[in-house]
């Protein structure tokens, strides 16, 4: 990839297209192409053909893609089913159809089953049930990362897949009801001190930002406190919310147990790996990685010697290696915000997967390894949210 090929990234505007558009910028590429939404449509294959045929990409960054938490993933699984497999479709289709010269293709760790053995390797796809709650978005995932598997081993392509763990940084969704589960607790945090400080002008900035159900900050106090106490930011301070062992004035409600484990990656960590391995690695070295057949699962003798037999987990894991309960990253959240109320669980709502800690050893001894730490990365984005 040189400093003036054409390079297109997919969802320019997301958190982690934007990130590998900075990147890229950073490093001097200066011929980059975009499909801004929603003049481009993405899941329209017409409109995706006449892109490819006009800018005519060497390289693509495959990062779009339809996103959310739990309750949006559960909520909508018609729609991150269906848009997710035409974005990918299309663009993967068309990049064959035009010759480019190398596509990566960006999944997500919940393409694995929901009871994974820990960590996860990349060998375990398809091995055993998804988790339900994410199970649309996780099979539109699976079908992309075969998708490029199957085009490479039919027409020689250079398609490559990575499976980023959860990620997080510039450009996140705080939308309380489709965000995920880091940027979801920074703002309930930041909401919950401003709450609990009385900054009712703070309140309304962040409302103003990111409004709530169409409330922003114009709206009363009464209708932005119904919004906040829905989402489970309560002042306690109301006979409605004490509670006897009421010792804080401000309580935030969190989802399911706490229990559960979660790893998490700052997003320009990724994008340094999303370039790197655009530069360095391609679908042969994937292939070389691969275990031997075998030692999956046993391969009959009149397959064995096929050209093609077994090719597959040519996908790779990105992340960190360490994971911590969403009880620890909710405390490490409060401790850097700032706020000093309660933290209360509510255990009927879903956990989603107990745990999806990624086994990163490829992706290491391909020679990437991440930057930022957890502690830093969110010290970084509170900081940029909060100003």
């Amino acid at each position: 990839m040189m400093k003036n090929s054409k390079i297109y990234i997919a969802g320019h505007n997301g958190m982690v297209g934007s990130a590998i558009v900075r990147n890229l910028i950073d490093n001097g590429y200066n011929n980059l192409v975009y499909t801004p939404f929603p003049p481009f449509d993405l899941t329209n294959q017409g409109i995706v053909g006449e892109f490819f045929e006009k800018e005519k990409p060497e390289y693509v960054f495959l990062a779009a893609a339809k996103v959310g938490g739990i309750l949006s993933n559960n909520t909508y699984r018609a729609q991150f089913l269906y848009e997710n497999l035409m974005i990918q479709n299309n663009i993967i289709h068309q990049s064959y159809k035009h010759g480019v010269k190398k596509l990566l293709f960006l999944g997500s760790s919940c393409i694995y089953p929901g009871n994974c053995p820990q960590p996860i390797k990349e060998e375990y796809l398809l091995t055993g049930e998804l988790e339900y709650t994410n199970e649309p978005y996780a099979i539109a995932k699976i079908a992309g990362i075969k998708m490029c598997e199957s085009y490479n081993i039919q027409y020689g392509t250079n398609f490559v897949s990575i499976m980023p763990t959860n990620l997080y940084g510039p450009n996140d969704n705080y939308n309380l009801e489709t965000s995920h589960v880091l940027p979801a607790l920074i703002r309930k945090m930041h909401l919950g001190k401003c709450l609990e400080n009385k900054n009712w002008n703070a309140i309304r900035k962040d409302f103003n930002k990111y409004p709530v159900e169409g409330i922003n900050g114009n709206a009363t106090k009464s209708e932005i406190s119904e919004k906040l106490a829905k989402y489970g930011i309560q002042d306690l301070k109301s006979t409605a919310h004490r509670t006897p062992h009421t010792t804080h004035p401000v309580s935030i409600t969190l989802w399911g147990t706490g229990n559960p484990y979660r790893e998490f990656l700052y997003v320009d960590d990724l994008a340094g790996a999303c370039v790197y391995f655009m530069k360095e690695v391609d679908f042969k070295d994937l292939k070389a990685l691969r275990p031997e057949p075998r030692a999956l699962s046993p391969v009959p003798l009149e397959f064995s010697d096929k050209p093609n037999a077994d090719i597959k987990n040519t996908h790779i894991n990105i992340g960190t290696g360490r994971d911590l309960t969403i009880k620890e990253l909710a405390g490490l959240i409060k401790n850097i915000v700032g706020f000093k109320g309660e933290i209360q669980w509510d255990s009927s709502k879903p956990d989603g997967t107990y745990r999806k800690l990624l086994d990163v050893s490829k992706i290491n001894k391909l020679g990437w390894k991440e930057k930022i730490s957890l502690e830093e990365g969110i010290k970084m984005i509170y900081n940029k949210y909060s100003a």
